[in-house]
C-alpha cells in the first residue's frame, strides 16, 4: 500500500519485520531506484552511558554500551520506497 508521505511515497509492508543491518560485507540497496548510499533509518536504542560533568556543569558522553537496538523502517531518501534488499555485496 503506498501513501503519501511529506511529499515522498512510503511502503508500508515492512511492519513486523526485522531489517538487518548491513556488516562490512554488505550494503542496503534500494528496490526502486537502486540507491546505495542515502537511506533514512530510524531505530531505538537502549544504552549505558558514562556522563562527566565539568565543574560549570557541562557534559560529555564518555562512554556508551549498547544494551539493544532495533531498526524499525529503513526508507530510500531518493524516492521514499521501504523495500530495501541488505544482501547487496560491496565493491571490494
Amino acid at each position: 500500500m503506498w501513501a503519501p508521505t511529506n511529499g515522498r511515497r512510503r511502503a508500508d509492508y515492512r511492519v513486523g519485520m526485522s531489517i538487518v543491518i548491513p556488516d562490512a560485507g554488505q550494503r542496503w540497496r534500494c528496490g526502486g531506484c537502486g540507491n546505495l548510499t542515502r537511506f533514512d533509518v530510524t531505530r531505538t536504542r537502549r544504552t549505558t552511558e558514562f556522563w562527566h560533568f565539568d565543574l560549570a556543569g557541562d557534559h560529555r558522553v564518555e562512554e556508551t554500551e549498547v544494551k539493544d537496538e532495533s531498526v524499525e523502517a529503513v526508507t530510500c531518501r531518493w524516492c521514499g520506497r521501504a523495500d530495501v534488499d541488505p544482501d547487496a555485496p560491496t565493491n571490494g
